[in-house]
């Protein structure tokens, strides 16, 4: 039972293609994450996301990342069973949350970009089932100041800047809830299966 409770989970983000699928399937991650903003390199539609996730093993929770999407088009998403969970990148507030779980009862994932410590206190304040601390708006591989975690006092997903070289000593230090990775497993891109494995192992080895 220790063992479990002091687990890392791993949220590989942002895949677009079936062989990203194959190598998830390989590697086992706690969530995988597809992206429906249009604006993201990353994007799928909600017909190329319903086809990637049949590809899906079971055990492994999709997320449908979001940035101040219309309720109505997660409801169907999730309804659809595309998507087991919600992550929210944009300027969804208190409200808005209470009005998705209104139409879907589902864990709720809030980013907050982390510049200083006022963020921190509106991430500890969420009334979301987890929240991801990032810098930027997510996906952009840059990382924020990490001694800001010290005032984090409940479970949380880290991203921003993560890769295989140095997520196991972050997550040593830190030990978050999860770790969540999108451009530290891409080369040129697009996914890398060798990068995901690195990165996926360097997590659990610690």
């Amino acid at each position: 039972m220790e063992i479990i409770e002091n687990k890392i989970r791993i949220k590989l983000c942002g895949l677009t293609r079936p062989c990203d699928m194959e190598a998830v399937n390989e590697l086992r991650p706690d969530y995988i994450g597809f992206v429906f903003t249009k604006k993201s390199s990353r994007y799928v539609s909600p017909e190329q996301a319903a086809g990637l996730r049949k590809l899906l093993c079971p055990g492994v929770s999709a997320v449908g990342v979001f940035v101040n999407e219309e309720i109505g088009r997660i409801a169907a998403l999730l309804a659809a069973g595309v998507i087991d969970i919600v992550q929210l990148h944009g300027a969804e507030d208190e409200s808005y949350i209470s009005r998705l779980r209104e139409h879907r009862d589902c864990p709720v994932i809030k980013a907050f970009r982390v510049d200083g410590e006022e963020d921190i206190e509106k991430a500890r304040a969420s009334t979301a089932d987890y929240v991801l601390l990032d810098a930027g708006n997510g996906g952009t591989g840059t990382a924020f100041d990490r001694k800001l975690l010290v005032r984090m006092d409940r479970p949380y997903f880290l991203a921003g800047g993560l890769e295989a070289d140095t997520v196991g000593e972050l997550v040593k230090r830190w030990r978050p809830y999860g770790v969540d990775v999108s451009s530290g497993i891409e080369t040129e891109g697009v996914k890398d299966a060798e990068k995901m494995q690195r990165f996926v192992e360097a997590v659990r080895n610690v």
